[in-house]
């Protein structure tokens, strides 16, 4: 056996079976084709390139227009998206990948200037996203960093038809010929908004106690799991037991009990039976590990597939699946510079570095030119 060969015994994913346990998670890298934030040939040919990997997560996918914090990331909304993500999925499915569609809403991480007509962005509650950036296009192919603006709160009604609207787009992203999709519940954004004591202060039932806080949560992925069949649906957290005051992607808020607050959460969509559980760690220098409790409990607590990622090395990944609590792992910078990374990951081969400067929009440079391996 090869020193990594564990990393490549098949695994089940719902109803997939995976050819390694090496994943792309989700990654956002803002080359959607303006104005509408249509996917394209580029993007396929990025994703397709990559689809070696067990399986693969899409970049952040909005759900409806105010779903947007960041320009020129993709939709699933219109006919015009459902299309462009059509030419991906088809790419990746004659390379033998299986791809499955991140749905996503920002929520409060918003800009008056991405929203419709200018309006506020929405939120569980009238409180100002102050630890995060927000990117704005400032002219055609250009943009900058800028605050966020304050949101509104939704009401109870707005709530309810933000739930059909989750499911519309999981019908669209089956239309688009996706495998599956990942409700994108991390770093924030708005289902974090509601899970979270710091930034949900709402008095109707989706508000106050843990129970409530987690019924949004209860209510989209009953929705989507009705729409797509439950054995095709992810749940992503990233359950924060520690901050740091670094510059860094948005990773969201440590609650006071962070350990009950995600552990009810995982209850929660393990009643509802789905595909998997993604868990996105703190990804900072030096940042900790979760707590091997919290390791073991969401392990006793789901019964699904189990995928982490957040600076994972190969030797932290081998650790993790040897001890039981971790089944696939996402490897989210590694694949932007390495596109044939289960191979370089089986052979012990080196890695292409990622240039940081071009991680977000641009052309194909950064994106889809890195070379695969060559000795």
């Amino acid at each position: 056996m090869m020193k990594n060969d564990v990393l490549f015994t098949p695994t089940q994913l719902g109803s997939h079976v995976l050819k390694n346990r090496i994943v792309m998670p989700p990654l956002t890298r803002s080359r959607s084709t303006q104005p509408d934030n249509i996917p394209n040939e580029l993007m396929a040919k990025y994703y397709t390139q990559r689809a070696s990997a067990g399986f693969m997560v899409t970049e952040g996918t909005q759900i409806e227009p105010r779903g947007q914090g960041y320009a020129w990331t993709p939709g699933i909304y219109s006919d015009a998206q459902i299309e462009g993500w059509k030419k991906v999925t088809k790419s990746v499915h004659d390379a033998g990948g299986i791809i499955f569609a991140q749905l996503w809403h920002v929520g409060r991480v918003s800009h008056t200037s991405l929203q419709p007509d200018g309006a506020a962005p929405v939120a569980p509650s009238a409180i100002l996203a102050d630890t995060v950036k927000v990117f704005i296009e400032t002219a055609p192919g250009e943009g900058a960093l800028t605050d966020p603006s304050m949101p509104r709160e939704l009401s109870t009604a707005e709530v309810k038809e933000l739930v059909t609207l989750y499911a519309q787009a999981a019908n669209n992203a089956m239309k688009a010929g996706f495998d599956g999709v990942e409700l994108h519940c991390a770093n924030g954004y708005l289902v974090n908004q509601f899970i979270s004591e710091h930034s949900n202060k709402r008095s109707d039932e989706y508000g106050g106690s843990l129970e409530n806080r987690l019924r949004f949560l209860k209510e989209i992925t009953q929705a989507v799991a009705d729409e797509v069949g439950k054995e095709n649906v992810g749940v992503r957290f990233a359950p924060l037991f520690a901050t740091t005051d670094d510059v860094r992607v948005y990773l969201g808020l440590v609650e006071e009990n962070p350990h009950e607050t995600y552990i009810e959460a995982v209850k929660t969509i393990e009643n509802i039976g789905i595909g998997y559980l993604s868990l996105a760690e703190a990804d900072w220098d030096n940042a900790p590990d979760l707590p091997d409790a919290f390791y073991k409990d969401v392990r006793d607590t789901f019964s699904g597939t189990i995928m982490y990622a957040g600076k994972y090395s190969v030797e932290k990944a081998k650790h993790i699946l040897n001890l039981g609590y971790g089944d696939i792992f996402g490897f989210g910078r590694p694949f932007i510079a390495n596109p044939d990374l289960p191979a370089r990951i089986k052979h012990d081969w080196t890695f292409n570095d990622v240039d940081p400067t071009t991680m977000y929009g641009g052309t194909e440079v950064g994106y889809a030119d890195y070379s695969e391996y060559s000795a």
